[in-house]
């Protein structure tokens, strides 16, 4: 095995010392010359002295994602390789997440697994995968067969178009094995039925990563009436119906959202009028719905910032969506309320959130801080990978 070398300076040691997984242009003493994007290389100081493996980018202010490190040499172009590291994230979530009760969730959280560009979701019998970058997409055929050696048939590809432009990803959106079948599959998490649509579903087809919000949602629904708003396939709201709820209500701005809501809702039984959804703009149905009619009230939108320009914007987005629920709430009402967006951390949000219980001129304790579930591990190098977080509130 002869691999291409990149040459740290020996000034920007530091971050790879400390392991983080991602190698900036300008730690680059020497770059290669006869590489091609996505190839995977050595990474190297001083006198050849090894330190990991990665994915180059040339081009690329991210010039290398590390999915090694190491000081010993290993070969991570062959097929025994890429299995180990796929089997070994399996072995973590058959022990600790994989139940009678639960067949759905996180399989490889990309660097939270030490694999850089590449999410995979397992729903029943099936994987559902995102290939973000170049170098993943190069090594598709070994990830397939990886998968197929853990036990999975179906495999199919939800990669971003985003993907396709910005990091030329060529794996074609679909289905990657011989065997595929319908892309909808019923799931069970916590004993909770799901239909899970992985062609047209949002993510890779549901959002798993809120499976332990989910538990906590149950915890605080019996006999109240529970408001789940961006609902999408109700998760939050079948978990409270479940738990025995005395009436939900589910909003979300998407028809097709709703509709797989209701469906849920009858394949777990509810169909005796518990559960009602709406198609509707979140904040029109806040400011228009009548105060004190909520036991509960789930606030879960998607990420309002996706870059660090839109976090201003983003923070008053937060603020006027929790100021909207803390006014209409019954008292002694619950709220959960949370935010995806990575480029607002956990302190920052809490702000947001004590700004708008400020405004609304009522008493708010935190119950319950919240975060992703074991199948999403955050990697202890990279915090930016913790990117969802929550707060219980007890509103008085």
């Amino acid at each position: 095995m002869m691999l291409e070398k990149i040459y740290i300076k020996g000034n920007k040691l530091k971050a790879l010392d400390n392991r983080h997984p991602w190698v900036y242009s300008g730690a680059v003493a020497k770059m290669p010359e006869n590489i091609e994007d996505g190839d995977i290389v050595e990474l190297v100081h001083g006198q050849d002295k090894l330190i990991g493996y990665g994915f180059y980018a040339p081009g690329n202010q991210i010039v290398c994602r590390v999915f090694e490190y190491t000081r010993k040499p290993i070969d991570p172009t062959t097929q025994e390789y890429w299995s180990a590291k796929i089997a070994k994230a399996y072995a973590m979530r058959k022990a600790h997440v994989l139940s009678e009760d639960t067949n759905c969730f996180r399989l490889i959280h990309g660097e939270g697994d030490f694999f850089p560009g590449l999410i995979a979701d397992v729903y029943n019998d099936l994987v559902s995968v995102q290939i973000l970058i170049k170098g993943v997409d190069k090594i598709a055929p070994m990830i397939i067969k990886a998968f197929q050696e853990i036990g999975f048939e179906r495999i199919y590809n939800k990669s971003k178009e985003i993907s396709k432009r910005l990091e030329n990803v060529e794996t074609p959106k679909g289905w990657l094995t011989e065997k595929a079948g319908s892309p909808k599959v019923e799931v069970l998490e916590n004993g909770v039925k799901f239909m899970v649509d992985v062609e047209t579903g949002q993510k890779t087809g549901f959002f798993l990563d809120q499976r332990d919000a989910r538990a906590l949602v149950a915890k605080y629904s019996k006999d109240a009436r529970v408001l789940n708003t961006f609902s999408y396939s109700g998760g939050f709201s079948m978990y409270a119906l479940k738990a025995g709820a005395k009436l939900v209500h589910s909003v979300d701005a998407s028809q097709p959202a709703i509709d797989l809501c209701n469906e849920n809702a009858v394949i777990n039984g509810f169909d005796n009028g518990e559960h009602e959804g709406y198609c509707a703009d979140v904040f029109e149905h806040l400011t228009k719905m009548e105060s004190n009619d909520y036991d509960v009230v789930i606030l879960d939108p998607p990420a309002f910032a996706k870059s660090a320009k839109a976090v201003t914007a983003a923070a008053r987005g937060y603020k006027q969506l929790n100021l909207k629920a803390l006014r209409k709430i019954k008292p002694g009402g619950i709220i959960f309320t949370f935010s995806c967006s990575q480029k607002i951390d956990k302190d920052l949000f809490r702000k947001i959130v004590f700004q708008a219980a400020a405004e609304a001129h009522r008493n708010v304790r935190i119950l319950h801080q919240t975060t992703q579930p074991n199948c999403h591990p955050i990697n202890i190098f990279y915090p930016e990978n913790e990117y969802l977080k929550g707060l219980v509130l007890f509103v008085e």
